[in-house]
């Protein structure tokens, strides 16, 4: 069984980001699937380590992603080794530490030196002390693997949900409600389904923008005039896209069981649903990259830093579904170069 190199960004020292990532290492069983690359440094890791009570994992220092040990949890020195660490505070040091934990893994995954990479989380505010000048990973991740247009994706086993506008507030949301950008997130959308999650004619829903949907553009003009023209426009081609469905009534409804993905046309309106039905188990994907990455579906927790709260489950859902959407896209990648093999 091929084991594959998974790169992994150590996110803020400050907050619980080292916390799951050890925890969620320290199974044998991930270990038999994966090869883990944590982009830090031992000293970081055994900070927080020192902090756990039941986490006996061992490191083994690496110099880049080419001399790796397979069996080991290696680690690839970046930043200050000495960083000034402030649990549950977000800092100048934390956020640069953090830029260079990225940089660093995403020169390895730009060189095919990584199979997937995963991101624990970030503290915005100290991204901003530090110049990032990104909103978020999923911004930061197109632009440095010179992808256009890339995709928000949370995903669980049971929900898969997209948004259309990312990480913007919610003033400048409909900038990006026009035809032009919903056709071009329901394409990557459909793609990942097909490609990365092996459905072969995917199912999508699609929600309004306004409450109700607009009722028939007595609350608002978008639906008429610009989702659902285009929703009938993509179905001609043959694609299943259905909507647009009020967001207020979809996810408490049957039609989420229905359907293979959602498309939400704002961040808070497919993520609030999402977490509040998923979280501990729903991953962040980012849809659309040449590089499969994911990261779990929640923040720094600044409040549980350093006092052995922070729960794992959805940092090792996201290792798993790294390796999950690899295989899928290798094997589509396959199938498409042999079609007999199909």
């Amino acid at each position: 069984m091929k084991k594959y190199k998974v790169g992994i960004s150590i996110g803020d020292v400050n907050g619980i980001g080292p916390e799951v990532i050890l925890k969620a290492l320290n199974n044998k069983a991930i270990l038999k699937q994966i090869t883990p690359i944590v982009y830090g440094s031992v000293k970081v890791l055994n900070y927080h380590k020192d902090r756990l009570k039941d986490v006996e994992t061992t490191f083994v220092n690496t110099k880049d992603a080419t001399t790796v040990s397979f069996n080991k949890i290696n680690v690839i020195a970046c930043g200050d080794e000495n960083v000034e660490i402030t649990l549950g505070k977000a800092t100048k040091a934390s956020g640069q530490y953090a830029i260079d934990s990225l940089n660093r893994m995403v020169k390895d995954a730009k060189e095919g030196l990584l199979d997937a990479i995963v991101t624990a989380p970030i503290n915005k505010h100290a991204m901003e002390l530090s110049g990032w000048g990104y909103p978020g990973h999923t911004e930061y991740l197109g632009r440095a693997l010179g992808v256009d247009n890339q995709l928000m994706f949370m995903v669980s086993d049971g929900l898969k949900v997209a948004t259309v506008s990312g990480h913007v507030p919610l003033g400048n949301v409909l900038k990006d409600i026009n035809k032009e950008q919903i056709n071009t997130k329901l394409q990557i959308l459909e793609r990942s389904l097909i490609e990365d999650f092996g459905y072969e004619k995917p199912k999508i829903a699609v929600l309004g923008l306004n409450p109700h949907a607009g009722d028939d553009g007595s609350i608002g003009k978008e639906e008429k005039e610009i989702i659902t023209p285009l929703i009938m426009e993509i179905k001609k081609k043959g694609s299943m896209v259905f909507g647009p469905y009020p967001a207020d009534g979809f996810f408490g409804s049957d039609q989420v069981s229905k359907v293979d993905g959602i498309l939400a046309m704002y961040h808070d309106q497919g993520l609030i649903p999402f977490k509040s039905l998923t979280f501990s188990n729903g991953v962040n994907y980012t849809a659309g990259l040449p590089v499969v990455r994911t990261s779990p579906d929640h923040g720094t927790a600044y409040a549980l830093a350093g006092k052995d709260q922070a729960n794992p489950a959805s940092f090792r859902q996201a290792l798993y579904y790294a390796i999950d959407i690899k295989k899928s896209r290798d094997n589509y990648r396959e199938l498409t170069a042999n079609p007999l093999k199909k």
